[in-house]
């Protein structure tokens, strides 16, 4: 009896030896999350930041030089094409002439005089030849009907009434000359228009609110000058500043999702054009980059978007691609494995590492073109404990 109570104590102690022996050996599964790969939706998108502007602005220019006057209206202000009086010019006065000046301008005044009385007697001088020329004409003309002059003489005669008649019309021409340089220099010698005369109003090109005001308080402007803009607020596009790189791979007519605007919902808009010209920027890190400016055309009612004005900043989610049934797989599981994408498969409580062929590439899913069926469950963000082989139990749900 004692013999066989050390038997089963022994035995005992055996059991619990191995199973100590196989408590400190035995390898622990890696504790990993896993997603069940699965076929869905999926959208590629292009992020920028973009800004609302008026379609159709008006720019109002000054058409002639003067003093600009205080501006009759202010942003914001609503106008009518045609009624609303948007500013005033008045034309520029004439210079004030120091002593010299005006010494110079009675000089020319008196010497377009002078070339005036010169002109009255030439033509008084043409006017008496021409009288001659056509008595001689008429009575040669009288003699030769009567066969008592000969025909050469008549000639001569019709000859030098053409002539004088000529020297009159030059005459009367030279004198429209004189009288055109004595005004001129009667203009040089005009006082300075007073201050209170009258203006020229500009009255809106469109209807619509006035967007920008550039001549607020009175000032001389030259021909040409911007005074305002006027446009339709409710009329927005969406301009936005992309990579070249990024708007090539855009599709015509893309649409997008305008976020960030300040209203409570997600607007639409959809690609109208992309400029032809790029240019080159240097971003914050310093690097060269060619971007270019997208325009979009807003599809939302003005009651949808109310607030949004000419000039604030939007941030749109450009669709560069989507379809509606393709094998997803999170970007979160993929990794570089010898040039060539790779993720580790759960099998049998293993990670099996498997090769995949990626096509289009998302913010945080990809297309997955072979390698993959749909179901099969692999780890994401893969630790360094994760090998091919290595035992794996899941963290989370699977």
């Amino acid at each position: 009896m004692p013999k066989l109570r050390s038997l089963l104590f022994a035995g005992l102690g055996l059991a619990i030896a191995a199973a100590l022996a196989l408590v400190a050996f035995r390898t622990e599964p890696v504790p990993v999350d896993l997603h069940a790969v699965m076929r869905g939706p999926m959208e590629v998108t292009v992020h920028a930041d973009g800004v609302a502007a008026v379609r159709e602005p008006y720019d109002v220019a000054a058409p002639v030089s003067g003093v600009a006057l205080r501006a009759p209206v202010r942003v914001g202000d609503r106008v009518v094409a045609g009624e609303t009086v948007v500013a005033a010019i008045r034309p520029a006065a004439a210079p004030i002439l120091d002593p010299r000046a005006r010494a110079q301008a009675e000089a020319a005044l008196r010497e377009a005089q002078a070339a005036l009385a010169a002109a009255d007697a030439e033509i008084a001088a043409a006017e008496e030849e021409d009288a001659y020329a056509a008595g001689q004409e008429e009575r040669i003309t009288r003699l030769a009907e009567r066969g008592l002059t000969p025909i050469t003489a008549l000639e001569d005669a019709h000859r030098r009434a053409r002539a004088a008649a000529a020297g009159l019309e030059a005459a009367q021409s030279r004198r429209g000359m004189a009288e055109g340089a004595v005004a001129r220099a009667r203009a040089a010698l005009e006082e300075p228009v007073a201050r209170g005369a009258c203006c020229h109003e500009i009255a809106a090109p469109v209807s619509g609110v006035v967007l920008r005001v550039d001549v607020l308080s009175e000032r001389p402007v030259q021909a040409g000058a911007p005074l305002l803009a006027i446009g339709d607020p409710a009329d927005l596009e969406i301009r936005a500043d992309l990579l070249s790189s990024d708007a090539v791979g855009l599709p015509e007519r893309a649409e997008a999702r305008v976020e960030r605007w300040g209203g409570p919902r997600v607007l639409h808009a959809r690609l109208h054009r992309i400029d032809p010209v790029a240019r080159t920027e240097v971003s914050s890190l310093g690097i060269e980059e060619q971007r270019v400016d997208a325009v979009f055309d807003l599809l939302d009612p003005p009651e949808y978007r109310l607030g949004l004005g000419d000039g604030y900043g939007v941030s749109l989610e450009i669709v560069a691609w989507a379809a509606e049934d393709v094998l997803r797989l999170p970007l979160a599981a993929a990794f570089r494995e010898s040039d060539a994408w790779a993720v580790f498969v759960a099998e049998d409580g293993a990670a099996r590492l498997r090769a995949v062929e990626l096509g289009r590439i998302g913010d945080d899913a990809a297309e997955v073109t072979a390698g993959l069926e749909a179901g099969e469950r692999v780890v994401l963000h893969p630790s360094d404990g994760v090998a091919e082989g290595v035992a794996i139990a899941p963290r989370g749900t699977p």
